[in-house]
């Protein structure tokens, strides 16, 4: 069994972009295993590190060189390898040379097909130093880089500058040359507390000799730990919480390797401001973690954190005060200025900004958007007044200069200029609900109001670009208009609105006015909701076949598909299901291929297991009528699941196409009327 040591890999480069750090490491890391898995080299674990300045990988326990093995080459067949006086044909003698031998050293094969020419090679398998150069370079190459660079007169391409490479494998270097670069075993410390070179004398001391002598800690999970702790720590002497997003937290653990803590403060006038106002200004302009008291509420300082351990830390600290004082104050002369004018003086502004230019203005779609919301809104039989009111202001915010500043706090701000308007609060709160669910897994709107609002701007957008002919393709969506159907579904599903996505896909294509073709609009758009609504009843532990048996009787209300769905999943774990769903399947069969026509009525039946299973059919289908009123699908498939034994019985017993085409034709009628009852829920013959 081959030796086996660890590899280190190490590139430095000029400060990676924050945003793409975890996302560069944890890809170099599955390409590199991809490698070795390719180049069938075997290893006990791997991990990667990432900082500022480096990507890196160990692995442990890697094989020290491949297995060697056995090549059988097959050649010529041996009828065809030979002449009638046995001398060898030129097929025969080109494998043999092409093997590097000759036609009486080659094996025989024997197959079920006939006997060939064979070769067994016995290949050494090559030594691991010899592997791992081009592992790398062909997994640097596949990383996700969405735009690469040069510098200086080099030819090579990387997102930023690379200035060093270690490669070594136990005390040893692999030599080779990996994007213009000599590898070799020195790497590089902190860029100001630890400016020199230092040497990796083997994988295991690569972490503690970065952090003792570089003053680097390249463990990326490590340092966030530290930074989140640090954070708490240092809230805590002003009695407070530090406030932490996992992506800032990301984000600050790859702009530091040294992280050290800075508390600073801010004036209390601006707490006056919206909270969202101030986080935002923290989190997204300044990368500051704000600080908040046990109870939730804001407090006049942030966190941040400097990748030098200062001598003079309330510099830095006072700089940071510096620079965050014009951007509050700039937010709170926007918050003055903004509350001059009302949201209802915002509208007609709208006018001047296009939507999409066969779709017409913003303005032209707060009108569809109010009309659907009314349309909606009466469906539900909830407050039309106030649907109609939330959809007429949801858009004015985008016409102030806070929303101009901070453009991910739309909606957020049209809440509290609402407020500030004295409109109803659940207009005002529908105003920020528009835009639920913001991302996947987070909530759906909770106002009854908020819900027909984002309902019915998703709907609108879907059906607008859609009868623009700019379909989503690939991985091209503009538009978000995937994320914006799972939404519009999980609005409807999880919060139980009984509404028709068909219905309502036609009444908001009927307020476009530019020339499309509807109905074949309205197929596309059909076939595009239910495909996003496959993809969620998939991650919520419904299989394919269940779904597609629901699908098949294509019902209309997402929230009703969801309960035939149900149904059906439990219906399946019934020990009569196999046989029902095979039965449904040859009753479809044999209604598909017929060439009779069902009676229109059952006549005559002769058999007894035929006349059995007439009798408790028509029992069965007025026990489920008032089940199917009342939506209960779980209780009809359960009482039709009670028909199996009859249903096998009728089956063994009972010739369908019967040479009597009036017996035929009847029999073929309760056939009919048993399928229906099945697909009045789902067509269970789709189940495996």
């Amino acid at each position: 069994m081959a030796e086996s040591k660890d590899l280190l890999f190490e590139l430095g480069c000029e400060e990676l972009p924050p945003k793409s750090l975890l996302k560069l490491s944890k890809a170099l890391l599955k390409q590199i295993e991809a490698g070795l898995k390719e180049a069938n080299l075997s290893y006990s674990s791997a991990k990667a590190y990432a900082s500022p300045r480096r990507l890196a990988v160990i692995i442990n326990g890697l094989q020290s060189s491949q297995a060697d093995k056995s090549v059988e080459k097959r050649g010529p067949a041996v009828q065809a390898a030979f002449a009638k006086d046995g001398t060898p044909s030129r097929a025969a003698e080109g494998f043999a040379k092409g093997c590097g031998t000759t036609v009486d050293k080659l094996e025989r094969l024997k197959t079920d097909k006939g006997e060939w020419l064979a070769f067994n090679q016995h290949v050494k398998g090559q030594k691991t130093e010899q592997l791992i150069p081009e592992i790398i370079k062909k997994s640097i190459h596949l990383l996700p880089i969405a735009k690469r660079m040069r510098w200086g007169n080099n030819p090579v391409e990387f997102v930023r500058p690379v200035h060093w490479c270690v490669l070594i494998y136990a005390k040893d270097i692999i030599d080779a040359t990996i994007l213009g670069l000599r590898t070799g075993n020195q790497s590089q410390g902190h860029r100001f507390h630890s400016p020199g070179k230092i040497t990796i004398n083997q994988p295991a001391d690569y972490v503690t000799t970065l952090e003792q002598q570089g003053k680097v800690i390249v463990d990326f999970a490590q340092r966030q730990l530290i930074i989140q702790e640090k954070a708490n720590a240092i809230a805590k002497t002003v009695d407070g919480i530090a406030h932490i997003e996992t992506d800032l937290l990301e984000e600050i653990t790859a702009l530091n390797e040294w992280p050290v803590p800075v508390l600073g403060n801010f004036p209390e006038r601006f707490l006056d401001l919206p909270t969202e106002v101030l986080i935002t200004t923290m989190q997204n302009n300044q990368k500051y973690f704000p600080v908040k008291d046990c109870k939730g509420k804001l407090l006049p300082h942030f966190i941040t954190f400097s990748n030098i351990d200062s001598h003079r830390p309330q510099s830095i600290q006072q700089g940071n005060e510096r620079v965050i004082l014009p951007r509050l104050a700039d937010a709170e002369f926007f918050w003055n200025q903004d509350r001059k004018q009302t949201l209802e003086q915002r509208i007609p502004s709208l006018n001047n900004i296009i939507f999409q230019k066969k779709l017409g203005t913003i303005a032209d779609k707060t009108k569809r958007v109010e009309k659907l919301s009314e349309i909606i809104a009466q469906q539900l039989n909830a407050d039309v007044v106030l649907a109609k009111r939330a959809a007429h202001l949801a858009k004015a915010d985008l016409m102030t200069d806070m929303v101009g500043e901070f453009a991910s706090l739309q909606g957020v701000v049209g809440r509290y200029y609402a407020l500030a308007d004295n409109e109803p609060k659940e207009v005002a709160i529908a105003i920020e609900e528009q835009y639920f669910p913001k991302q996947s897994g987070s909530p759906t709107p909770g106002t009854t109001t908020g819900q027909i609002l984002s309902l019915a701007e998703k709907i609108d957008t879907l059906c607008g670009i859609f009868s623009a002919g700019l379909i989503p393709t690939g991985d091209k969506d503009p538009y978000a208009l995937r994320r914006a159907t799972l939404g519009f579904l999980r609005i409807i599903i999880e919060n139980e609105l009984d509404l028709d996505i068909i219905k309502l896909i036609k009444s908001s294509l009927a307020l476009f006015k530019h020339d499309f073709d509807q109905q074949k609009t309205q197929t596309l758009l059909i076939d595009f909701v239910f495909e996003r609504l496959k993809g969620y009843c998939l991650e919520h532990d419904y299989t394919a076949d269940v779904f597609d048996a629901v699908i098949s009787v294509r019902p209309s209300q997402p929230l009703d598909f969801m309960q035939r769905l149900q149904a059906v999943k439990a219906f399946r774990t019934l020990p009569e299901a196999e046989s029902l769903a095979a039965a449904n399947k040859r009753i479809i069969n044999i209604l598909k291929k017929s060439a009779t026509r069902p009676a229109d009525s059952i006549g005559h039946l002769i058999e007894e297991q035929e006349k059995k299973l007439h009798t408790v059919a028509i029992i069965a289908v007025k026990a489920i009528k008032p089940m199917l009123e009342q939506k209960d699908y779980h209780a009809a498939l359960t009482r039709l699941a009670q028909l199996r034994d009859e249903v096998d019985a009728f089956f063994d017993h009972v010739m369908v196409n019967t040479d009597d085409l009036a017996l035929r034709a009847s029999r073929l009628a309760l056939l009919s009327m048993l399928s229906r009852q099945f697909l009045e829920i789902a067509d269970i013959s789709k189940l495996q």
